[in-house]
């Protein structure tokens, strides 16, 4: 089964290749391929991205294996290399889940998050945590991370998202910047993204945005690559955004089965 092969240094070309050994270092061995998996090669090394669930995915860069948002019970997981790291954005459950990371997290190094999440991890994970609020800087193992505020700005959707509790993250990997909104619509700190080359947009209701609202948002900074997920299972926001965004031909969308496994 071919998978989408992306060069991210300066321009970018795009192609379709047959299924790279690079591609399984997302993977276990012999657990199977539960979503394609996309590798950006950059001149620093490969970067494989792996969609998971929902919010949720595995980011592969050398041996740095960094889960993003990991929650569904740990057996979700026995498909994928251990992580090195992990990031969590905010503490509302389908983000974060206690259960899930005391049975993935004992290879971690590190677990990032904000100051709630941090606090509701239990002792033994509490240890090796780290809490980025809104505009801190980290790293994980030399790998550059910005916390970026992500919150609701409609009206009626500040009760669900408000600003200084949950993070987007962005992470370079090489020459390659990495943006993980978390939940949120439009910023004013989105906007003011520069050199994004990925990035991963939310769009469902009542929560965040419509299709169209992340397009204008996205416009806005220009990712090279830009993902939908967190949309909900069987909306089509996606398809409303990929429509949204056929005026800016310099984005590529990628549409990917963010429900398709477990």
């Amino acid at each position: 089964m071919p998978h989408r092969r992306t060069v991210l240094m300066g321009l970018l070309s795009t192609s379709l290749l047959p299924l790279a050994a690079t591609a399984t270092r997302a993977l276990a061995a012999g657990k199977g391929m539960p979503v394609e998996p996309d590798t950006i090669p950059t001149s620093a090394g490969d970067l494989i991205i792996q969609p998971v669930n929902h919010a949720s995915l595995v980011l592969t860069f050398g041996s740095d294996i960094i889960y993003v948002d990991p929650v569904g019970g740990g057996d979700r997981y026995l498909a994928f290399n251990k992580p090195t790291a992990i990031i969590i954005t905010h503490d509302h459950p389908d983000h974060f889940d206690v259960k899930t990371l005391t049975a993935i997290a004992g290879s971690a190094k590190l677990i990032i998050g904000p100051k709630a999440v941090v606090a509701g991890l239990p002792a033994e994970l509490q240890a090796k945590a780290k809490v980025l609020n809104n505009g801190d800087t980290g790293d994980i193992n030399g790998i550059p991370v910005t916390a970026v505020a992500a919150y609701n700005t409609t009206a009626d959707r500040l009760k669900y998202h408000a600003k200084g509790d949950g993070n987007g993250y962005v992470l370079t990997f090489g020459p390659a910047k990495v943006y993980v909104a978390g939940d949120t619509e439009g910023t004013p700190e989105m906007a003011a993204l520069k050199g994004i080359g990925i990035a991963f947009i939310p769009m469902n209701l009542p929560y965040t945005m419509t299709g169209e609202a992340a397009a204008a948002a996205v416009k806005q900074f220009r990712p090279k690559i830009v993902y939908p997920y967190h949309y909900g299972k069987g909306s089509d926001e996606p398809q409303k955004f990929e429509a949204a965004m056929k005026s800016a031909p310099d984005v590529e969308v990628r549409l990917r089965d963010w429900y398709g496994y477990n």
